[in-house]
């Protein structure tokens, strides 16, 4: 996969590149990430890439000329070209696994200042919002979707950790835990102790469930709930809890039993 980052901000960009899962990803030649200035573009005789509003107006307004003479540099007929605007439709993860599935070739096209001039949108396939609220530029925007693509693609990371993830199944995550077992009184459950597997991913899951209705309830509206879940929920509903545990005979190495 290559994803291509058109910004005036390069520099943003080098602890991004050269950290964790990303650096591993490029190492692999899972993926090429390019980072391209659009100021090297311009054609303006002091260096200019955004001039004042036409009709007036506060703040500076990106030039089309470099960002398009940018665009048109690296973009191929396989190139799929997102511009980050308030406009474009809000991203989810079903639209990182839409991306990924369908581009081969992905560029990100960053707006700062007051924006870009208007013509602009008509070399771009698609616009993107990461949310309803304002940035200084399209840098971090960039770097959340370029994230949430290259963690998808295949060897990036353990496929495990992808599937049990928020928002992969439509549900928020259920609860993690480390040792110890008890943290200035907060205890790990005591069921995650029992080795028993099917218990474990009952309770995982009435914990999802239970976490995406007090914290993303609209997540639930559209969910198709199995038999299983409405079960689980209505446990949630009746106070119903699991079994209790023996967790004190497993800390001491006792043979763990209902």
């Amino acid at each position: 996969m290559k994803i291509t980052i058109l910004t005036l901000f390069p520099e943003m960009f080098d602890g991004f590149l050269t950290n964790s899962i990303i650096k591993r990803a490029i190492a692999k030649d899972l993926v090429e990430v390019k980072i391209v200035n659009i100021r090297d573009f311009t054609k303006d005789k002091y260096g200019r890439v955004d001039s004042a509003p036409i009709g007036g107006g506060a703040g500076l307004v990106m030039k089309c000329q470099p960002i398009v003479d940018c665009l048109k540099s690296v973009k191929s007929d396989q190139s799929h070209t997102i511009l980050l605007s308030p406009r474009g439709k809000t991203y989810s993860q079903q639209k990182a696994h839409e991306l990924l599935k369908n581009h081969e070739d992905i560029i990100l096209l960053c707006g700062h200042y007051e924006g870009i001039d208007e013509r602009v949108n008509k070399y771009v396939d698609e616009l993107i919002s990461i949310g309803d609220y304002i940035l200084t530029g399209g840098e971090l925007a960039s770097m959340v979707i370029s994230d949430s693509l290259i963690r998808l693609i295949d060897g990036a990371i353990a496929e495990d950790s992808i599937i049990e993830e928020s928002f992969e199944n439509g549900l928020l995550e259920y609860p993690q835990y480390t040792e110890p077992y008890d943290f200035e009184g907060q205890k790990v459950p005591d069921i995650l102790y029992s080795g028993n597997h099917t218990a474990i991913d009952k309770w995982r899951k009435k914990q999802s469930l239970a976490l995406t209705r007090e914290y993303r309830p609209e997540l639930l509206e559209n969910y198709p709930l199995s038999k299983q879940e409405k079960k689980l929920l209505e446990e949630l509903d009746n106070n119903i809890e699991e079994p209790s545990w023996e967790v004190e005979a497993k800390l001491k190495g006792k043979k763990f039993m209902k």
